[in-house]
């Protein structure tokens, strides 16, 4: 998109190449000459794309082991966002699933924040992260004295945002809620075309996902364990030993796979299982690319991706027992692969592009027409 605006990319953190990424990769093909700003950079970890654009990060770059466990400096974050020079931009755009909307915009800047969801950890999600159990009695009761004070910097800097893009009606919700703030929604990108409908059903059930807290994957391993049904877990993250722990031998954890390698995965299961409450979910998505029904827990963004009996089926109740009686259900069931496949087609890559592109280019004129007086 053709500009002589000065524009700001921020995104949270550039250490992988998940659903944010995908939406951050499009911002940067829209603007080449944009400046990407970041906390933190783990160089190579993200698409070409994004990894050729001018990247700048926070002084978290330069703290010890600052990359890899940039999640301990949480009580930072604020500091650090607000610490990325903002001066000289004209158009401000921020990614931000936790402080890359509380950048400081300077005066007469306009800043839209596409927003994946409010801070998780501080707000609806907190227990999941620093309940009873999930963490050092030392970090538990640290955050526990931190969340008021994140909750007023979180409220106070959506003041600094002027438009907000919801990637989801869910998130849109949550930010009319925690914000009392409107918003429009254009749903994230979804690679449909790199996934291919399957020559066969390899009888394995599939998890996609980071290994935290708030995936649930223990509602996978749990039901999958006591059904003795294959299950494939392709990921990491900090529950991983736990889950292990728990697992039957008909469960394998795989790490993460390479594109080529996901796709495959995608193309020989059975059905993907989402037991998790997302903002949104472009891993269900994929699934259904490749032709899979979604088992899904109701709750959350699966409730505008997933349809009942069409592409999937859900189950009510966070329980390895309810998610047993899903599996159970989607087995007796009958999917048409194309039909699947279609209904993901309407979240493409294509789509997106063209619903965020018209978007900033209203308010990319609406700028330029303000500074030429």
């Amino acid at each position: 998109m053709n500009t002589t605006l000065r524009i700001a990319l921020v995104h949270d953190w550039l250490v992988s190449m998940r659903g944010g990424e995908k939406v951050l990769e499009v911002l940067c093909e829209l603007f080449p000459r944009a400046v990407l700003f970041s906390l933190v950079h783990a160089k190579g970890a993200c698409s070409p794309i994004i990894e050729r654009m001018e990247i700048r990060t926070s002084f978290l770059q330069s703290m010890p082991r600052g990359v890899t466990n940039y999640q301990h400096y949480l009580p930072l974050f604020p500091a650090a966002v607000g610490q990325l020079d903002m001066r000289g931009f004209d158009l401000i755009i921020s990614s931000s699933s936790a402080v890359a909307k509380g950048v400081r915009v300077p005066a007469g800047a306009h800043h839209v924040c596409y927003c994946h969801t409010p801070m998780r950890y501080i707000w609806d999600q907190f227990d999941e992260y620093f309940g009873r159990g999930r963490g050092s009695l030392a970090s538990c009761a640290a955050m526990s004295v931190l969340r008021p004070m994140l909750q007023r910097w979180d409220v106070r800097t959506s003041r600094g945002v002027d438009e907000f893009i919801a990637n989801s009606e869910n998130v849109r919700e949550r930010i009319r809620r925690l914000y009392a703030r409107d918003s429009v929604v254009i749903y994230p990108p979804v690679d449909t075309g790199k996934f291919a409908l399957p020559a066969a059903d390899e009888g394995y059930y599939l998890v996609v996902s980071a290994l935290v807290p708030y995936k649930r994957i223990d509602l996978a391993v749990e039901a999958c364990t006591r059904l003795k049904a294959p299950l494939v877990i392709v990921g990491r993250g900090m529950e991983e030993r736990k889950l292990r722990a728990r697992a039957g031998k008909n469960v394998a954890f795989v790490g993460w796979c390479d594109e080529d390698e996901l796709a495959r995965r995608y193309a020989g299961c059975r059905a993907l299982l989402f037991p998790g409450e997302e903002d949104f979910g472009i891993v269900p998505l994929e699934a259904m690319a490749a032709g899979k029904p979604v088992i899904a827990f109701a709750k959350g963004g699966a409730l505008e991706t997933v349809s009942e009996g069409t592409t999937g089926v859900y189950f009510h109740e966070a329980t390895p027992e309810a998610l047993m009686e899903a599996i159970g259900k989607c087995e007796r069931m009958k999917f048409v692969e194309t039909d699947i496949r279609a209904h993901a087609a309407a979240f493409d890559r294509k789509v997106f592009r063209s619903s965020i592109e018209s978007f900033l280019r209203q308010r990319i004129e609406a700028r330029a027409r303000v500074q030429s007086g």
